[in-house]
C-alpha cells in the first residue's frame, strides 16, 4: 500500500494567470522595431516561463503604456488593468521593475490594496520580494519611496536645466508657434518667411480694426490657420482654426519680438525676431481696452446695435435692450436699469425705440468719420458683423433725456481727425 502511493502521480499545480505591465516615460524610441517595452515584456515573460512548473502562464492581453509617466494613475493601460483586477480576469501582475508600475509611494500602496482585495500577487522581475510577509511589505516600500525621491530629483534637475536655458535665450522645446520652425539640426527656432508675414499681417489687421471679433472675421475670409507642424516621430499635427484664445496668445507672444519670458522676466532671444520695434507695443495698449476682446456674440443673444455702449447721461445708468409685442409683432427700445427698477419718474429718459436711436447714431458716425460705416458696404453685413462693428469703433454712447442729445465717445485707436466726440 505504501508503495503504490510512492508511485502515485503528483497534483497539479493550479493554473496563475500572469498578466505583464510595462511602462516608459517618454516616446523617444518607441517608433523602434525593439523598443523599451518589448524589452520588458520579453524579461516578464521569461521570468513567467520558468515559473511553468508552478501552473504561472502568461496572458496574451498587452497593457503597454507608452510615454507615460510614474507619478501618477492617468494611464489607459494602467485603468484597463485595474479593470481587469477588479474583474478577477487574473491572478498576478507582472512588471520589469517597481518603479515600471509606479514611482509614487501613495499610488503605489493603493494599488497594492486593491491587488490584496482581490487576492492578486504582484511580482518585479529583477527585484525579488515576498508581499505575503511584514519583512517584504517594509523592502517594497523602501523601494517605492526611493523610487519617488528619484523622480523627484529628477524633475529637480530637469527645472534647473531648463531655467538655465531659458535666462540664456534658448528655445527649450514644446509645440512651435506661427511664424517659426524648429531647426531640426540644432534644436532652435528659425524664422518661417511666409507665416512671419502672415503674423505681421494679423498685428496690423488688429492695429487697424482694434477688434478681435473683427480681425478673426478677416482671418477666417482669408482661410488662415494655427500652425501645422510634423513631430520628430513623423506624425503630423494640423493646425486649427483661430479662435479668440488662440488669437490673444499671438498678440501677446513675447516671441515675435525676440525675446523670452521666464517666470516674469525678459531675456534677449537667439531667434530673430518677426515684429518691427514697437509693433508689439502697440497692439498690447488695445488689448487692454475691454472692448478689444469683447465676447460681443455671446453676450448680445438679442444682437442689439447698443448694447454695452447706450448709457442715461441722468442717471449714470446702462440703457439695454428690450421690447414688448402684441399680436406676434414686435416694438424694440432701450431702456434706462435705474427708471425699469426704481420707477419712470426718476428718469428724464425712460426708454428710447430702437430703430430711432441706432439710426441716429449711425448717421452721427458717419458724419464724424468719413469712410467709417458705408451704407452700402453696411447693408450687405449680417446682423453680428454690423455689432462688431459698432463695438469696434465706440466706446461709449450717452444719451441726456432732459436735453435730448446724443454724445458718442469713440477708442482711441478710431479717432480720426473728426476729434474724440460727435454731438447733437
Amino acid at each position: 500500500m505504501r508503495k503504490n502511493d510512492q508511485h502515485a502521480p503528483k497534483p497539479s499545480p493550479a493554473r496563475l494567470r500572469c498578466a505583464i505591465y510595462t511602462r516608459k516615460s517618454t516616446e523617444e524610441g518607441l517608433e523602434q522595431e525593439f523598443n523599451s517595452l518589448d524589452a520588458q515584456r520579453e524579461a516578464a515573460e521569461a521570468f513567467i516561463k520558468s515559473q511553468r512548473r508552478e501552473g504561472w502562464i502568461a496572458l496574451p492581453e498587452l497593457y503597454d503604456d507608452g510615454g507615460f509617466t510614474g507619478a501618477n494613475m492617468d494611464r489607459p493601460a494602467l485603468t484597463r488593468l485595474l479593470q481587469a483586477v477588479e474583474a478577477g480576469a487574473l491572478d498576478c501582475v507582472v512588471v520589469y521593475k517597481v518603479d515600471r508600475l509606479s514611482r509614487s509611494l501613495l499610488d503605489f500602496t493603493r494599488m497594492l490594496s486593491v491587488f490584496e482585495k482581490h487576492q492578486v500577487s504582484f511580482v518585479a522581475v529583477t527585484q525579488q520580494f515576498n508581499t505575503s510577509t511584514s519583512l517584504g511589505r517594509l523592502t517594497l516600500n523602501i523601494l517605492l519611496s526611493f523610487a519617488q525621491f528619484e523622480r523627484e530629483l529628477i524633475g529637480e534637475r530637469t527645472r534647473d536645466k531648463m531655467s538655465a536655458a531659458r535666462r540664456k535665450g534658448k528655445w527649450v522645446g514644446g509645440c512651435p508657434v506661427l511664424g517659426y520652425d524648429v531647426d531640426p539640426a540644432g534644436g532652435r527656432l528659425v524664422v518661417n518667411e511666409e507665416e512671419a508675414e502672415r503674423v505681421r499681417t494679423i498685428f496690423a489687421l488688429f492695429e487697424e480694426h482694434g477688434s478681435a471679433r473683427l480681425t478673426l472675421a478677416e482671418i477666417e475670409r482669408r482661410g488662415w490657420r494655427l500652425k501645422s507642424w510634423t513631430r520628430q516621430t513623423g506624425q503630423f499635427r494640423s493646425g486649427g482654426p483661430f479662435a479668440l484664445n488662440s488669437l490673444r496668445r499671438l498678440l501677446t507672444n513675447i516671441l515675435y519680438t525676440g525675446a523670452i519670458r521666464h517666470k516674469g522676466q525678459m531675456y534677449p532671444g537667439e531667434h530673430a525676431a518677426i515684429l518691427a520695434p514697437g509693433t508689439r507695443e502697440r497692439v498690447q495698449s488695445l488689448i487692454a481696452h475691454p472692448a478689444a476682446l469683447a465676447h460681443g456674440k455671446t453676450r448680445n443673444k438679442h444682437l442689439a446695435l447698443l448694447n454695452g455702449l447706450l448709457y442715461c447721461e441722468s442717471c449714470a445708468a446702462r440703457m439695454v435692450y428690450s421690447y414688448s409685442g402684441k399680436n406676434d409683432r414686435q416694438y424694440p427700445y432701450y431702456v434706462c436699469l435705474n427708471a425699469q427698477r426704481k420707477g419712470w419718474a426718476v428718469c428724464p429718459a425712460k426708454s428710447l425705440p430702437a430703430r430711432g436711436i441706432e439710426e441716429s447714431v449711425l448717421g452721427r458716425i458717419r458724419e464724424a468719420q468719413r469712410g467709417h460705416l458705408d451704407p452700402s458696404e453696411w447693408e450687405q453685413m449680417d446682423r453680428s458683423r454690423q455689432v462688431e462693428a459698432l463695438q469696434a469703433i465706440i466706446e461709449r454712447i450717452g444719451y441726456d433725456g432732459t436735453a435730448r442729445r446724443i454724445s458718442i465717445r469713440f477708442h482711441p485707436a478710431a479717432t480720426t481727425a473728426a476729434g474724440e466726440q460727435a454731438r447733437t
